[in-house]
């Protein structure tokens, strides 16, 4: 049994939730980098110890040792630097969950280029901006519906040539990726002088999901990766040598938080499944299947697998389960527990950080709340003027950044220096979100500023109210968001997709609005009903209350 953890922490092991906070550190050395001091490393010391096991729907079968994740990044550097990419250069991936991802991944870092992940969700207008707004030298990507005649397309208005790959496929004006890299040698060594990318260099940019506005670029540095080993040891509570998942399209920050840097740096494998449509009973199989022992996935996910039946599965080798990316609804919670006997630990962080607050293993799961900070974050709860909250009081999150910014968090806005001034000002990364927090420390998500509803002197996070409705029978999506009232200034409104077998009346009306007010606090309950047949949403998924509320004002004037 093989760990690099000890080689980037002072220490390894704490014995409580305070004894992590105080004495969690850090330690790397200037040319830190991913590729060489972690997957080579493996290499050299154990080249038996698995990196990663891929299936997808065919049954097709790969199990990846750190010495074949070496030798294929290898491979993909020498195909990379033929065709001229070098350190500092753009990369966009558009690979689903391929294996080939993280051989690409691995081999930029190697490279010093700068790797741009990205959804193969994207349409013809999405990809424009993004070659063109990040410089995009080459793009490697599979074959997708329109995904590379639209690239194709896109690449007509650049004024340099796009470098393209696709993986299994021939085509005019592509290179084979899998070909082509069987021809190239799998020796690579680490480079010196200019050509050795160094730790605080941006190495990853991630497009933001766009909930609001055009997607920003957020760019992090390689220590970025070091940043997500409290992710994986202290609150995914990876196994040693044991068997890790994260539901998450490569396309999304979730993939590095759950399928990459801290799992592989703990000494646990990723187990990746490659589907072509989800459905939530051939997962919780693969999971079995393949004796994961740690989980993480979206609420939505829970949602799906408690709605399906799932009484009786073997859950024994599933030791420990977490969700982020929205808050968690209580009744899934209750749910998931009552079936596997694991309870759901929350966790919180954004495109621009690493996990920033959870319900880290030494805490009890509190339901309705996010957890505690993570030591790499200096969080406070500062209201309009600057001035941090009291306990139960709402706030915005904030990190302190006073002393520089820590490993894990955004190194920069890249070429926007007015969002980057917007967020970051006064020694504290204002995030956009609300929160508050109880006497015993846990952090209670209220919602984005721009989401929160303002009705006669209350403040009304959207989430709250959502969880309340998703508990109805009838209920099957909803989104909450504020509609202008005259009185009021604000009421809450609730756009709702109903389960089958349902239809819209004005006493089901009422019946989930009485509902609502016998679950929460009766003055957040939805004066406004509207049932839709779907909800907006980014590609990534992300509730688009912005649309809905441009939408409503429209119709208010």
């Amino acid at each position: 049994m093989t760990s690099l953890i000890g080689n980037f922490v002072e220490r390894v092991d704490f014995n409580s939730y305070e004894d992590f906070m105080k004495n969690f550190k850090l330690k790397y050395e200037p040319d830190y980098n991913f590729g060489f001091d972690v997957v080579d490393k493996y290499a050299e010391i154990d080249p038996d110890k698995v990196a990663l096991i891929w299936t997808n729907d065919n049954d097709e079968n790969h199990t990846f040792t750190f010495k074949d994740m070496k030798e294929y990044s290898n491979k993909t550097v020498n195909l990379l630097r033929k065709l001229g990419i070098k350190k500092g250069d753009k990369v966009m991936l558009t690979l689903k969950n391929r294996y080939e991802w993280w051989f690409c991944m691995v081999a930029l870092h190697k490279i010093g280029a700068i790797v741009i992940p990205a959804t193969h969700m994207l349409k013809l207008h999405d990809i424009d901006f993004r070659l063109k707004q990040a410089e995009v030298k080459a793009v490697i990507s599979v074959e997708e519906d329109s995904l590379l005649p639209d690239f194709e397309e896109a690449e007509k208005g650049l004024d340099w040539d796009l470098i393209k790959l696709v993986i299994e496929t021939d085509r005019d004006g592509w290179i084979n990726f899998n070909e082509a890299i069987e021809k190239e040698s799998s020796v690579y060594e680490r480079p010196t002088g200019d050509e050795n990318p160094m730790a605080d260099e941006v190495f990853l940019i991630y497009f933001t999901s766009g909930t609001s506005g055009n997607p920003k670029m957020v760019s992090h540095a390689h220590t970025y990766g070091l940043g997500h080993i409290p992710t994986a040891k202290y609150w995914h509570n990876v196994i040693e040598d044991g068997v890790h998942h994260s539901a998450a399209d490569t396309g999304w920050g979730k993939a590095v938080w759950g399928n990459l840097y801290g799992q592989w740096i703990a000494g646990t494998s990723v187990f990746i499944y490659d589907y072509e449509r989800f459905n939530g009973i051939k997962l919780l199989e693969k999971i079995i299947e393949h004796k994961v022992n740690t989980f993480c996935a979206p609420p939505t996910v829970y949602r799906f697998l408690i709605k399906e039946n799932i009484e009786g599965y073997d859950f024994s080798n599933l030791t420990y389960v977490t969700t982020a990316g929205e808050p968690l609804p209580p009744e899934v919670s209750e749910k998931f527990y009552e079936i596997s006997g694991l309870r759901i630990k929350e966790g919180f962080g954004q495109t621009e950080t690493t996990l920033s607050i959870a319900t880290f293993i030494w805490l009890d799961a509190k339901v309705g709340c996010l957890g505690k900070p993570s030591p790499l974050y200096n969080l406070k709860l500062l209201d309009e003027s600057n001035n941090e909250v009291d306990i139960g009081e709402k706030g915005e999150l904030c990190f302190d950044i006073s002393n520089g910014p820590t490993p894990g968090l955004f190194k920069e806005y890249y070429k926007d220096p007015v969002k980057q001034a917007e967020q970051c000002h006064d020694g504290f990364y204002y995030c956009g979100d609300t929160a508050w927090v109880d006497e015993d420390g846990y952090v209670h998500f209220v919602g984005r500023n721009d989401d929160i509803i303002k009705s006669s002197g209350y403040r009304i996070g959207p989430f709250e109210v959502e969880s309340a409705v998703l508990s109805h029978e009838a209920v099957l999506h909803c989104a909450i968001t504020a509609y202008p009232d005259e009185v009021r200034g604000q009421i809450v409104k609730a756009s709702i997709v109903l389960q089958p077998g349902y239809e819209p009346s004005n006493k089901l009306t009422k019946d989930i609005q009485n509902h609502v007010k016998n679950v929460t606090a009766p003055y957040k309950y939805p004066r406004m009903v509207e049932y839709v047949d779907d909800i907006p949403e980014t590609i990534s998924g992300k509730t688009r209350r912005v649309e809905i509320r441009e939408n409503d004002q429209k119709k208010f004037n």
